[in-house]
């Protein structure tokens, strides 16, 4: 799991997950608005797809890099925990890094033309080291922070998404000990009284792990959502039920991107496939091309 990759391990990895098929067109949902005035059907829904670090955080975030912009993404959250690079395993993506360190991740997100959208942090209760995440964030390029900072940090962190004009959203963990933020209840209590630049970061698949319908769950927090963590798992209540490529588990996940279409949603949609294995890369494409099926089907209806 926590093992560096060789280039030729990835290599051949590539290969058999079919990347040159990626290439040549099939991923379109994740390409670049740049890259010319066609635009996929997530594109057009306002969907910016997004790789989640963490489903490859069996590399560091150099090696995933190649392996996300040949999936087709050109955004990323990376988060503050996981490894930079395999070179030098005590540097993780976070506000620790040093101005040399800063230029030089700009420098291959830029090389790959990948936007560093959003930013999983350890937002909490020292306001100096929210400073510094919101800093790094801004530097970056991030317009938002992802995180689950206790209540009594929000007066404080609401004051920086201000001044740095920067939105925090609230990400649900499934349901346990030192889970504050499982069910979207405890999210809208904690943003009673918010400004708009507070909101959620609604995981689909941890409300399945917890019990909950996660179609009921973003209607509740309907005019609240920042940002998503696309994920769908095989099992309902089990904290523990393994993810699956989206529409093919327990999450009615057509239902879901039609719930966001119908509530407008635009922004930030994360895949994050926590499922590690050497089909990966294929299980992460297969998840880009439901969206975009999907998205499609949404737009013609």
């Amino acid at each position: 799991m926590e093992r560096s990759m060789g280039r030729r391990e990835f290599l051949e990895l590539s290969a058999a997950a079919g990347l040159g098929a990626v290439l040549s067109g099939c991923c379109a949902a994740c390409r670049g608005r740049s890259e010319g005035p066609s635009k996929s059907a997530a594109e057009k829904l306002g969907w910016d797809l997004c790789a989640q670090l963490y489903t490859f955080r069996r590399f560091s975030f150099y090696e995933a890099l190649e392996m996300i912009a040949g999936l087709g993404f050109r955004y990323v959250e990376p988060c503050f925990f996981l490894r930079l690079d395999a070179a030098r395993p005590d540097l993780t993506t976070s506000e620790s890094l040093s101005p040399e360190l800063r230029a030089e991740l700009r420098a291959k997100l830029a090389e790959r033309k990948i936007q560093m959208a959003n930013f999983y942090a350890d937002l909490g209760s020292d306001a100096e080291k929210n400073r510094r995440i919101f800093e790094f964030a801004k530097e970056m390029g991030t317009k938002t922070i992802v995180a689950e900072p206790p209540p009594e940090a929000f007066d404080g962190i609401e004051k920086l998404c201000e001044e740095f004009s920067i939105q925090v959203a609230i990400h649900n963990h499934p349901k346990g000990p030192g889970s504050r933020y499982w069910s979207p209840d405890a999210v809208l209590e904690v943003l009673k009284g918010r400004g708009r630049r507070i909101g959620g970061c609604c995981d689909t698949g941890h409300w399945v792990r917890s019990g909950l319908d996660p179609v009921e769950c973003l209607k509740k927090m309907e005019g609240r959502i920042i940002s998503l963590h696309l994920k769908d798992v095989a099992e309902w209540g089990k904290p523990e039920a393994r993810d699956v490529p989206l529409g093919t588990g327990k999450a009615n996940y057509a239902a879901v991107l039609a719930e966001l279409k119908r509530q407008g949603f635009r922004g930030a949609a994360s895949i994050e496939y926590e499922h590690d294995s050497e089909k990966l890369v294929e299980d992460v494409r297969q998840c880009i091309e439901f969206v975009e099926s999907e998205a499609k089907k949404l737009l013609s209806a």
